[in-house]
């Protein structure tokens, strides 16, 4: 087995999820150039905090960090609007993967349109982003079409996909 398969999951007692804050953003901008995300930037996340639908932006911080680490191990930002849940950003860092951090963002911004009575949630993902389509297909989510080089740098296709939340 190599490092990365025998790294146990994390549970709900070793992470806390909260809403992002302004004093999250240098990480999350971070986390997301090093993701290599369609870029926001810092800007662009500000801005989000200060609408409506900052409650859909959260970040996951392990509770057992050594000194030398940062504190965000992955952040969400999502946004509902009509009904819909459109989930815009999920990355983790590279040395908290495949522990069960992105599981636990998704679940919590699902929990919370649900609670806002959300009926349906999509996202966009890169095609040959295959790890991200299994978490999000261990999810519950389905792929529903292709969008033709919806990425740039590197240019790529996306898989939408689509989760009913009634």
């Amino acid at each position: 087995m190599s490092t990365v398969e025998q790294k146990t999951s994390t549970t709900e007692s070793d992470v806390e999820i909260v809403r992002m804050t302004e004093h999250d953003l240098l990480e999350v901008v971070e986390i997301e150039e090093q993701s290599g995300l369609s870029r926001w930037g810092w800007a662009a996340y500000y801005a989000e905090l200060h609408g409506g639908n900052r409650e859909l932006m959260l970040v996951a911080k392990p509770l057992h960090v050594h000194v030398d680490e940062r504190n965000i191990a992955g952040y969400i930002v999502a946004r509902e609007t009509a009904g819909e849940l459109h989930i815009n950003n999920v990355a983790v860092r590279e040395q908290y993967r495949r522990r069960g951090y992105g599981a636990m963002l998704l679940g919590r911004v699902l929990d919370e349109a649900r609670r806002k009575r959300a009926t349906a949630a999509f996202l966009e993902v890169r095609d040959g982003n295959s790890a991200a389509q299994a978490l999000y297909r261990k999810c519950g989510f389905r792929g529903i079409a292709k969008r033709s080089n919806y990425y740039s740098d590197p240019t790529e296709d996306a898989v939408v996909m689509t989760l009913d939340l009634t």
